[in-house]
């Protein structure tokens, strides 16, 4: 990959990745777009970089976390699900699923869909659960089954959980912080359990691209929590449903 291709797919999974349209459906089509052929190692680059996200949150929900600790065993509870589906399927995500831009388009468009149905059944009504606090065990647990569902390129681990979250109650913006929170376990399991699986031992260069990549990712995601925390405030999921649609039948005129 050169420096341009690098730093274009960084941005786009700090953007991408807490908003409900698919960071990894996105990495794959841009990586077709781009004619970067999907190595062993582009492919540990788009999960590494997922990192530089994580960061993000973690700077800006640091005191949270810290202040609310009982929050912490909630979002265990959450993360299991997806933990237990991602050890089962590791490989058959990574060698079939990762870079099949098929799959990602499908599911691109079948996720739009189901976020459109969702939001017209809702209609006005905005969820009951208004706080962190009052996410139960039992609640946390649907969300995290949600998520588990996020294995698939294109379906979106945000869009899954907050998805999970407007289904048990809680109000948009609660779902959507509950997201970003359970992003912290979900990607750095997966992110710490490629590395290990792979066993890379990296280049000064495939360790200088990484490092950059980490750091684009992390400004465009802290750009994108702020946005999306503002947009929830106000406005329904609709629009990321309708995008969803779009790009992926674009995508799906540009490469087929």
């Amino acid at each position: 990959m050169n420096l341009l291709q690098i730093i274009t797919l960084s941005i786009v999974e700090g953007v991408t990745e807490f908003l409900p349209i698919s960071s990894t459906g996105h990495l794959i089509l841009v990586s077709g777009l781009l004619k970067i052929i999907q190595s062993d190692f582009v492919k540990t680059f788009q999960i590494f970089i997922q990192a530089g996200a994580i960061l993000a949150v973690l700077t800006l929900y640091f005191n949270t976390l810290r202040r609310n600790r009982r929050i912490l065993f909630k979002i265990f509870i959450s993360f299991l699900p997806a933990a237990l589906t991602g050890l089962i399927f590791y490989r058959f995500i990574k060698t079939y699923l990762l870079g099949n831009q098929s799959v990602t388009i499908a599911s691109l468009i079948t996720g739009g869909i189901i976020i459109i149905t969702i939001e017209k059944l809702l209609k006005n009504n905005n969820g009951k659960v208004s706080d962190l606090n009052h996410i139960g065990f039992f609640r946390a647990f649907i969300i995290g089954l949600f998520q588990s569902t996020s294995i698939i390129p294109g379906v979106s681990r945000a869009a899954a959980s907050i998805i999970g979250g407007l289904a048990v109650g809680l109000n948009r913006e609660t779902a959507t912080v509950y997201s970003f929170l359970l992003a912290i376990p979900t990607i750095s399991a997966a992110t710490l359990y490629d590395l290990y699986k792979e066993k890379f031992i990296f280049s000064i260069e495939e360790m200088a691209i990484l490092a950059t990549g980490v750091i684009f990712s992390f400004f465009s995601a802290l750009i994108t929590v702020k946005f999306l925390i503002k947009f929830t405030a106000k406005h329904s999921f609709t629009a990321f449903g309708v995008y969803r649609i779009i790009i992926g039948l674009l995508f799906l005129f540009l490469l087929y």
